[in-house]
């Protein structure tokens, strides 16, 4: 007999004891809160011998329980999940073994074991482990735990302390207790069936889409809660019957719950897909939502797009929602800055401007910038302080394709209208100074500017960036591309987009006679010019100035740097001087009408000198004056900023004038002798639209759009295009946004009431009546409009996707715009197969076009390469201004040749990028079916995928792990967005191809690797199994990880050295080197060709 003794797993182990007594024959009794299969793994000898095992688990698992005694204070949210392993156990799991172990184990249990569970927890349960032999029994009781930790086989922290007792008679009670517990069933019952079922989870084949979606469920753990449909969408308001709801495609459906839960968490979202993805239909789901709500809402847009939102809230034809009610009110961004006058019907004197629970504001990013006006409340703050501060509280969603375009700052103050202003606004997701973090973003983005060409790309980008930005991008904006919706979208879901053909380009000379001056000559008489009839301030007397200055120059900015009038007057000059040579390079009649323009204005000035010359009055002074009095109006001279004539050196003033007059009445007659019918480039027009009529790109489709810049060139084209085709049967139309529209398309006399050609909406519906469903608009009509010729009023949230045709008549300086153009017929859904870019450019060498613009300018500073063509004057800086034309002359050239994405032009950046939400909503989508499923799905699970051919290219084969961090927490949050999850992808050879700091990246080629794919790889799982001995073999893959896991710690490492030398302190590890256990194996998924 021997003497009892203390197992505490240090000295003596449980396990060893075990090992020892159990025999042939042994009847094995349990009581443990756990079993694990690595615990099996290690006795399978002596198990494998035993008569049977009986196994009471201390914790209520696979029973039906009640939900508060889920005890909270385990590392797995249920024990359940323990089967496959517990945290002391991480190592032996990342052997990657447990698929084959399982189900040798479930084979044992089957034929050796029953299961039973207590129904309610019993913290004072003791445990036990009860041996009967047939010559004597053992009993171990105290701490002991079916673990490998708690038999001691692998070293962890636990405080063991176990009385090992032998012989029949000291230990019958032990044996008499289990018996009693065993039989009562309302202490335990059966649950072999389930624990079988658990086991099955662990080694079953997977299909790739369940280990997707395991691998996102974990990863958005925090987030599931708020991830289920009806906890977005609140009250059941027949929100997903409407009209609206039900013409989205799913990308559209998903981007609307995106922005409505942003929208209830953090107040605002900014939408940011790219042009061509349907915004307007996306944000008029979100404003339905809330107009069931009952909330008031206001939609706030460019003017040159206000009936586009207008139109769905009429009792109209042209409405295809008039169903659905909407009843939201419309005003323009200029409105902002009025306060009288009507906006469509809205009285502006006596609106309730502080009263709308939700504003729309499309084209957002015309609010980056906070222009300074001296005396005068900006649109910006009135838009700030009346509407988004006053009176209620107010939500905002943003529409925008380029909210972010070169200065990381732009988005500051869209962000600002959806926290109000405060810094703190997203301290509760961990953004606590919002200020301090778009400072250190765009410090960032400044020093990724100067690299290099081959350095600069959007992986250097997101290496040197702080975490903080993206997650503050994640947290208010939603953001896809058309590559990403591509990519990741199944495209019947989404219909396709039109395939782009290569650009054409055309390079037409001036005057068929050859006669007019080449365009350098014209250029150099331009720049003689003083063009000082702009610049009045330049000629004010020296003793006079200080007084101008006084009041109209303006301190700005935090710098308080001072804004002076007259540097604003020599900017305008300049931009007069590329204004004239931008109309020649539009058409010859633009260019003569605007020196003509010039030249009324110099005589009119003229006469004013000679009338005002000698008055004067000494009472008089600028200070004192009112400059906006009508009594003043003869003796002043200037729009803005008004100078008295008598303050001026007038004669060194109307010197100048005459000599500029001289020089422009040259030009002018020269400009007058190209008549339409020497005019080159209209020619060349006209032959371009008779052959694409003759051979369309698709069959039957005649439709062409031809945009300018100027209005001028566009009344010029209708005029003497217009007729011509008319006469063939091919009608054309102007839309140039001035209510100046016409058309030569025949109305009946009996619609010409109903079908007015003045209104820019009926127009666009008659050019693309698909695409504008006219035939629910205008039935009657069976005749439609296959010309059209625009400005730029449409270049921005019209969808004429009908049409496959576009012409750039003239070159906008700035590249986004001609891709704003083209997202007009470049559309998702479009039914045309082709669509076709034909690019006009003024000469064929672009070094020289763009040396051109230089000279002309002289030192006149550069314009802005802005997402919205809006010109802002920067800095005179020549290096940047080199760096900015070579980027220009580089996009320009690159649109010669293909047709450019947006993301692709502004600056590289997208931020498309850099976004969680599409994975989120998915997750939602998944969840209201299989939540279960996902829920216990232990660790440690795979599939094997396919590797699909469209990305065979950038795709190797290798495998994706998901690990989670479960010691070292001293981890620094700035670089891996998902913290405590890492993900990795290595490729067979061992080389880590996308560590966590790509985790976006990883995640989009998971989606793509699995999604839809809900049926196990019959021949590839073989393959996989032969290669493995049916997972028994593992080491090529641990080794993988293990590879892995090195990686990631010296990438965690290298940010922990990196932040040693960052302002805000360290997060160096106390030991650099955190082990393989430090990381948990969540999913792995196995890529093969």
């Amino acid at each position: 007999m021997k003497p009892p003794k203390v197992l505490d797993n240090k000295k003596h182990r449980v396990v060893d004891e075990l090992k020892e007594e159990l025999n042939k024959g042994s009847k094995l009794s349990v009581i443990s809160a756990y079993f694990t299969i690595y615990a099996y793994a290690e006795l399978k000898k002596e198990l494998s011998k035993i008569d049977k095992m009986r196994f009471i688990f201390t914790e209520p698992t696979f029973v039906h329980k009640d939900q508060e005694l889920i005890r909270e204070y385990y590392i797995e949210r249920n024990p359940e999940k323990k089967m496959s392993g517990n945290e002391f156990e991480i190592k032996l799991r990342n052997e990657m073994k447990q698929a084959a172990i399982a189900k040798e184990c479930a084979e044992w249990l089957e034929k050796k074991a029953e299961i039973k569970s207590l129904r309610r927890a019993n913290p004072a349960q003791p445990r036990l482990v009860y041996i009967e032999n047939p010559e004597d029994n053992v009993s171990i009781n105290g701490t002991v735990d079916f673990t490998s930790d708690g038999l001691g086989i692998t070293p962890s922290n636990r405080l063991d302390s176990n009385m090992c007792l032998y012989g029949k008679d000291y230990t019958i009670s032990f044996l008499q207790a289990f018996n009693e517990l065993w039989e009562d069933d309302t202490a335990v019952q059966d649950v072999k069936v389930k624990v079988l079922e658990q086991m099955k989870i662990l080694y079953k084949e997977n299909t790739p889409e369940f280990i997707y979606f395991v691998t996102l469920y974990n990863i958005f753990n925090d987030y599931l809660d708020e991830l289920t449909e009806d906890n977005i969408v609140k009250s059941r308001t027949g929100f997903k019957e409407t009209q609206i709801w039900n013409k989205l495609y799913k990308f559209q459906k998903d981007g609307v719950m995106g922005a409505i839960d942003k929208i209830e968490k953090y107040n605002g979202c900014i939408i940011a897909d790219s042009v061509g993805l349907g915004k307007t239909f996306t944000a008029l789901a979100v404003i339905k939502y809330y107009e069931l709500r009952n909330d008031r809402v206001l939609v706030i847009v460019p003017k040159k797009l206000r009936e586009n939102w207008t139109v769905y809230t009429m009792n109209d034809k042209r409405n295809i929602f008039s169903g659905d009610r909407f009843n939201y009110d419309v005003l323009n961004h200029t409105d902002l800055s009025r306060t009288s006058g009507y906006s469509g019907e809205i009285n502006l004197a006596t609106l309730n401007w502080s009263n709308y629970d939700l504003v729309v504001i499309d084209e957002s990013h015309n609010f980056r910038n906070n222009p300074p006006v001296k005396g005068r409340i900006t649109r910006y703050e009135r838009f700030m302080n009346d509407i988004i501060k006053a009176g209620v509280k107010t939500k905002v969603l943003m529409l925008s394709a380029t909210p972010v375009n070169n200065k990381m700052n732009d988005i500051k103050n869209q962000i600002a209208f959806i926290t109000e202003g405060r810094n703190d606004a997203f301290a509760s997701v961990g953004l606590d100074n919002l200020e301090l973090i778009l400072r250190k973003a765009q410090a960032v983005f400044n020093r990724w500017s100067e690299l290099p060409d081959p350095e600069r790309t959007t992986e250097t980008f997101v290496n040197m960036m702080d975490l903080d930005y993206f997650k503050l991008l994640d947290t208010v904006t939603i953001a896809r591309s058309r590559k990403h919706i591509e990519k990741y979208y199944n495209l019947e879901e989404i219909g396709k987009f039109p395939t782009r053909l290569t650009p054409e380009n055309r390079y037409p000379i001036i005057d068929t006679k050859g006669e007019f001056p080449p365009i350098e000559e014209i250029n150099r008489l331009i720049k003689k010019l003083t063009l000082c009839v702009y610049s009045p301030l330049g000629y004010v007397l020296p003793e006079k100035r200080a007084a101008y200055e006084k009041k109209y120059d303006m301190t700005v900015g935090i710098n308080n740097s001072v804004f002076r009038q007259t540097d604003r007057e020599q900017s305008l000059v300049g931009l007069m001087r590329v204004g004239i040579l931008k109309r020649m390079e539009s058409s010859i009649n633009s260019f003569a009408l605007t020196v003509e323009n010039i030249l009324y204005k110099i005589d009119k000035t003229l006469e004013a000198i000679e009338k005002r010359q000698f008055d004067y009055d000494a009472e008089m002074d600028i200070s004192d004056i009112d400059i906006d009095d009508p009594e003043y109006d003869n003796l002043m001279f200037g729009n803005n900023v008004k100078v008295l004539l008598q303050d001026m050196d007038l004669i060194k003033w109307q010197q100048d004038l005459l000599a500029d007059k001289d020089k422009l009445e040259i030009i002018l007659l020269e400009a007058i002798n190209v008549t339409p019918d020497r005019d080159a480039k209209l020619i060349e027009l006209r032959t371009l639209i008779e052959n694409k009529i003759k051979n369309p790109i698709n069959p039957y489709n005649r439709k062409v759009v031809i945009f300018t810049a100027f209005a001028d060139t566009a009344k010029y084209l209708y005029k003497h295009l217009s007729e011509e085709f008319a006469n063939k049967g091919i009608y054309s139309a102007i839309v140039t946004g001035s209510g100046d529209n016409h058309s030569t398309l025949p109305i009946p006399k009996e619609l010409r009431r109903s079908v007015k050609m003045t209104d820019i909406n009926t127009v666009l519906t008659l050019f693309s009546p698909i695409s504008k469903e006219c035939s629910k608009v205008y039935p009657e009509v069976n005749e439609y409009i296959d010309i059209l010729i625009a400005t730029d009023c449409i270049s921005e949230g019209q969808n004429l996707q009908d049409c496959d045709y576009l012409v750039n008549y003239d070159i906008h300086w700035n590249p986004v715009r001609i891709i704003q153009r083209f997202g007009r017929i470049d559309r998702i859904g479009s039914q045309n197969d082709y669509i076709k870019l034909v690019n006009f450019w003024p000469t064929k060498d672009l070094d020289e076009y763009i040396n051109l613009q230089q000279r002309v300018k002289g030192r006149m500073v550069l314009l802005d390469v802005s997402a919205t063509g809006e010109e802002n004057v920067i800095e005179n800086n020549p290096s940047k201004e080199m760096k900015d034309l070579e980027y220009r002359k580089k996009q320009l050239k690159k649109l010669q040749n293909e047709v450019v994405d947006l993301e692709d032009i502004s600056g590289a950046i997208s931020i498309t990028d850099l976004t969680f939400n599409d994975f989120k909503i998915e997750l939602m989508e998944y969840m209201k079916t299989k939540r279960k499923a996902l829920d216990e799905a232990p660790n440690g699970m795979y599939a094997v995928t396919k590797i699909d051919e469209s990305i065979s290219d950038i795709v190797k084969p290798g495998v994706i792990f998901t690990l989670r961090q479960v010691k070292g927490k001293e981890q620094s949050k700035e670089q891996n967005p998902l913290f405590p999850y890492y993900m990795v992808y290595i490729t067979d050879d061992g080389e880590v191809q996308l560590s966590f700091l790509h985790a976006k990246k990883i995640l989009d080629y998971y989606k793509k690797l699995c999604s839809g794919k809900d049926d196990v790889l019959k021949e590839l799982v073989e393959e996989f199994n032969k290669e493995t001995n049916d997972g028994r073999k593992m080491e090529h893959y641990s080794d993988l990880l293990e590879a892995s896991i090195e990686n990631l710690i010296g990438k965690k490492q290298d940010i922990g050295v990196a932040s040693l030398f960052s302002k805000g302190g360290t997060t160096m590890q106390k030991s650099l080197f955190d082990g393989i256990e430090d990381f948990e194996l969540i999913t792995f998924l196995v890529l093969k060709s």
